[in-house]
C-alpha cells in the first residue's frame, strides 16, 4: 500500500467515525422509553414499540461498527496495516476503502 493510499484510508475511517458518531446519537434519542401516558393510540403504540425495537438493534450495530473503525484507526499506523491477518496477504485497496475496519481478505472471509 502506498503512503497516498494510505492517507486516503486514514481519512475514510476518520470520516466514517463522525458519521457512525452522529447516526448513534440520533438513535440513542430513538430509543428512548416510550411514555405510556403518550395519547398515541393502541396500534400506533405498538408500532411505536416496534420501531424502539428495530432501533435498538441498529444501535448495537451501530455501536460495534464504530469499535471496530475506532480500532481500525489505532492499527492504521502499523506495518500490518492492510494486510490480511489470516494470510498475510495485501487486502485490495478498493476493499479497504469500502470497508476500513476489515481485517481479512476476500479469500479468506470466505
Amino acid at each position: 500500500m502506498t503512503d497516498s493510499e494510505k492517507a486516503k484510508l486514514k481519512e475514510i475511517i476518520s470520516s466514517r467515525i463522525e458519521e457512525t458518531k452522529e447516526e448513534i446519537t440520533e438513535l440513542q434519542e430513538l430509543v428512548k422509553p416510550i411514555p405510556l401516558d403518550a395519547s398515541i393510540g393502541r396500534v400506533s403504540r405498538m408500532d411505536a414499540i416496534n420501531n424502539k425495537t428495530i432501533n435498538e438493534s441498529s444501535l448495537r450495530e451501530k455501536t460495534q461498527q464504530l469499535k471496530k473503525l475506532e480500532r481500525a484507526k489505532e492499527n492504521a499506523e502499523a506495518d500490518t496495516f492492510g494486510l490480511c491477518s489470516r494470510c498475510g496477504e495485501e487486502i485490495p485497496f478498493g476493499r479497504l476503502e469500502y470497508m476500513p475496519h476489515t481485517t481479512r481478505c476476500v479469500k479468506c472471509v470466505g
